[in-house]
């Protein structure tokens, strides 16, 4: 078991469903994703082709707009994959996991740590799909003022619909797979 996420404390964070009661800000945008959103086929039959139990736990924060266009779409993925469990909890109320899942010196989230079935940490995922990161790391975005550079994130998001951190999850989990495997 991971040093970090014990048994008590996956099974005392939010599933999706708890998490959304929680939401104060962006909960129509919560929603709204969630609603909106599919799982595209063959990205649901490759999560439904992974051996093994695996848990998913999301650090995020509500105001987040990464992880409210992010984490909703998981969460359909989850929900259709038995074999996949995906839980919630604040960053903020947990600085242990937070910091050791830094983007460079940044606490950015969402993060995603990926669990096996005995809750030992495989890999993680986040803040935002590689493509877009390494967008936003790069002298374009960072000359922009704020409102330009979110908005520019916005549509990133509306256009790729879920599709990338769902392809970025899963290969996490199949690195993972082979690497047990080949143990």
């Amino acid at each position: 078991m991971s040093a970090l996420v014990s048994a008590t404390r996956f099974a005392a964070a939010h599933n999706f469903t708890e998490y959304l009661k929680t939401v104060r800000q962006n909960a129509e945008l919560w929603a709204g994703v969630y609603r909106t959103a599919s799982v595209p086929d063959e990205l649901l039959a490759r999560a439904r082709s992974l051996p093994n139990r695996w848990h998913l736990l999301a650090l995020t924060e509500d105001w987040c707009g990464d992880a409210v266009n992010s984490l909703p779409v998981l969460a359909k993925l989850t929900e259709q994959v038995p074999s996949l469990d995906l839980r919630f909890v604040g960053r903020d109320d947990n600085p242990d996991l937070m910091d050791a899942h830094l983007t460079g010196l940044s606490r950015s989230i969402p993060v995603v740590m990926v669990l096996d079935a005995d809750l030992e940490e495989r890999g993680w995922w986040g803040p935002r799909p590689a493509a877009l990161q390494a967008w936003f790391d790069g002298e374009e975005a960072q000359t922009m003022d704020k409102d330009e550079r979110y908005t520019r994130i916005r549509t990133w998001y509306a256009r790729d619909r879920g599709r990338t951190i769902l392809d970025e999850v899963l290969r996490i989990i199949e690195r993972a797979t082979e690497s047990v495997q080949s143990t």
